[in-house]
């Protein structure tokens, strides 16, 4: 064993720990969880801990189910709501087969994979994620509408207000396991929240997705409220992104910065916008994978439906945010397409490779869109040469199945399953009858 697992068995005794509990996703991005006691976790680092993977989404199938979660002992932490008595920790693991190697149907694996493949062309990947989801004072009853947790609006802060108590402590708990926040606040809709964690690596970065979202739903149960991350829960108010800020070093060097450059963007930054615009359409089934998700794309406010980039324009599918005179690292871009319901090891793999793809072949950056992208007619996109992303979650997964960027970046089990799941999920939304119909066509056919 290795001093991180050595340090980690010894925290197990001076903190307590009596509960160890191993994490890792399918690949819809669901968090799975198996307890271990303390006492077994020297040998689950040494060979891991057997499971069935096809019990597990996405995972395998029943003749080659055997799976072993490799605890990753660099994501040690105890977790802060389990305050009384014993305490429990958490790690993230790794999907081995039984011969040791990576398992193909492990998202955390198709990202390392992807981030191998940066590292080979000597970059690093950063990413930052504004998160933003709806607190409801209470789980729904099929069928009803959820109600929020408050009536604010956008930057609103009120006194003694239930969801600044409630983004106070969530922000507490993440920092006390590591995850550094940069900013909260209120959201524009009616109980919509955001909280933005700190630049880090793009591996880290989705662990704290996964431990943020865990973070969140713990808080508003022990409030008594519900968080959702669903991209679009109202028809009337706005959806839920998780607009993401990216860049790329070479070493200490943002890759992306070149002083004198139009918005101090370097030919490495172009290329990497150029990458992930050509290939928008493809990667959109990953970024946005819910049937939901393209109500929030096609729903107006600042989700974005159309193909472009530019400055400073949240209208954009990809931004860049303003230049910082004298502080060349902060030099990113922002992708305003992804939403917080995603699978984010599997979201960062596909936008990973699309920039990548743009680098490698030197893809010209299109033309910058200045205008308002929503208020321009159809003709006058057209003109432009903007054209729209996938409308329908149908429409995205036929430009998956012919993208061979896609299959190569997740892999054939994880390309060919993730696909099926989605055909699934479409096939059993169009047979519904929605109450729209029925308060359309009742009362007049």
């Amino acid at each position: 064993m290795g001093k991180q697992e050595d340090f980690v068995l010894r925290a197990l005794e001076e903190r307590d720990v009596r509960f160890v509990r191993l994490w890792f996703t399918d690949v819809l991005g669901a968090l799975k969880s198996v307890s271990v006691d303390p006492a077994e976790l020297e040998n689950a680092f040494d060979e891991g801990i057997g499971f069935d993977g096809s019990a597990i989404e996405g995972f395998a199938r029943v003749y080659e189910s055997d799976m072993l979660a490799h605890p990753d002992p660099s994501t040690f932490q105890v977790l802060p709501w389990r305050n009384e008595g014993p305490s429990t920790a958490r790690m993230f693991c790794d999907i081995r087969m039984p011969d040791g190697s990576p398992s193909y149907a492990d998202p955390r694996y198709v990202l390392k994979r992807a981030l191998t493949k940066a590292a080979d062309a000597g970059f690093t990947f950063y990413t930052h994620p504004e998160i933003e989801f709806y607190l409801f004072k209470d789980m729904p009853e099929k069928g009803e509408e959820p109600e929020p947790a408050d009536r604010s609006g956008y930057f609103d802060h009120t006194a003694q207000s239930r969801t600044s108590d409630f983004r106070r402590e969530t922000i507490t708990m993440l920092e006390q396991m590591g995850i550094s926040v940069e900013f909260s606040h209120h959201e524009g809709g009616p109980g919509q929240q955001e909280i933005d964690l700190r630049y880090a690596d793009a591996l880290s970065t989705a662990d704290n997705i996964m431990t943020f979202r865990t973070v969140v739903r713990e808080v508003a149960l022990t409030s008594g409220t519900w968080a959702s991350f669903m991209p679009k829960p109202y028809t009337t108010h706005p959806g839920s992104g998780m607009h993401t800020h990216v860049s790329l070093f070479e070493g200490d060097r943002n890759a992306f910065f070149e002083a004198g450059a139009e918005y101090q963007l370097s030919k490495t930054g172009r290329h990497f916008i150029a990458g992930v615009l050509n290939h928008a359409a493809e990667i959109t089934c990953v970024t946005n994978q819910w049937v939901n998700s393209y109500k929030r794309l096609i729903g107006g406010g600042e989700a974005p439906p159309y193909i472009c980039w530019g400055h400073n324009n949240r209208s954009a599918m990809i931004r860049v945010p303003m230049y910082k005179p004298n502080k060349g690292p902060s030099t990113r871009v922002e992708l305003r397409t992804i939403d917080s319901a995603c699978n984010p090891y599997l979201a960062f793999a596909v936008i990973l490779a699309a920039g990548l793809k743009g680098i490698e072949e030197e893809y010209p950056l299109p033309r910058e869109a200045e205008d308002d992208v929503w208020s321009l007619t159809p003709s006058e996109r057209k003109a432009l040469g903007i054209k729209p992303l996938p409308p329908s979650l149908v429409d995205a997964i036929s430009v998956a199945e012919d993208s061979e960027l896609l299959a190569e970046t997740l892999g054939e089990h994880v390309y060919d399953f993730f696909l099926r799941n989605k055909r699934a999920e479409w096939e059993e939304y169009r047979t519904q009858v929605t109450p729209f119909e029925r308060d359309r066509m009742l009362p007049v056919l």
